[in-house]
């Protein structure tokens, strides 16, 4: 099954120097049916005006996900982490028992960005931050894993049984992922336009994938992807 949500069916507002498109219910929008997409949550697509952000706030027991894709974002918590993550990168938080975070654009640039929130494996446990380049290259023709709650995997680490992944496709490239049975993916392409098991998917526009052994994504442009496989 390969669920199209298309970019301009998603649910958000425009506050100005925050513009948000929610995948899933969040916030002051609210879809029954777009409620999450098993253990994944939260797929925010955020435009954030130069020199603005979110003050700081509170979270717990929840692991978010940061995927810039264009500009950066400046992160501050109260377990004293700060950090600037930039276009292509990516940052994770593990709330756990309770963290007070701000984001922050500081660039002379719009940025924009995924966020990503997962249902923790973990409730209770210490909060931690962290974050890491990713070389494009490096995903290039096929999927890196960005942030995992397996620690076999070189990458971020989340407290879920999850994966996020990311990818570059040239046009005319494919590349096919085995998703385990039982398991789900939410697959958004950043840029270009794809084609998931034939089924047409345009930038921004998210694919809710289960009951497939195999996923074979086909660019008919360049583009570039972020996926989350978890239960």
């Amino acid at each position: 099954m390969i669920d199209v949500r298309p970019f301009n069916s998603l649910g958000g507002a425009d506050h100005g120097w925050l513009n948000a498109k929610h995948h899933f219910s969040f916030a002051n929008y609210y879809d029954p049916s777009r409620m999450s997409w098993g253990r994944l949550r939260v797929w925010n697509d955020d435009e954030i005006a130069a020199k603005s952000g979110f003050p700081p706030h509170p979270h717990s027991d929840m692991e978010i996900i940061t995927y810039v894709r264009t500009g950066a974002i400046t992160h501050e918590d109260s377990m004293g982490n700060k950090g600037r993550t930039g276009a292509g990168d990516v940052q994770v938080m593990s709330a756990g028992t309770g963290v007070r975070h701000a984001e922050f654009n500081l660039e002379d640039e719009t940025t924009t960005l995924f966020q990503i929130w997962i249902e923790t494996d973990k409730p209770g446990a210490a909060p931690g931050w962290g974050a890491k380049a990713f070389p494009k290259a490096d995903r290039t023709g096929r999927f890196s894993v960005l942030a995992s709650g397996d620690a076999a995997d070189d990458a971020l680490t989340i407290n879920a049984d999850a994966k996020v992944l990311g990818a570059t496709l040239n046009a005319g490239e494919s590349i096919t992922y085995s998703l385990a049975e039982g398991r789900r993916a939410y697959l958004v392409p950043a840029v270009g336009a794809v084609e998931v098991n034939g089924v047409a998917l345009n930038a921004r526009d998210g694919a809710a994938i289960k009951d497939e052994a195999e996923i074979t994504i086909t660019a008919k442009a360049d583009a570039e992807l972020v996926m989350v496989d978890s239960l």
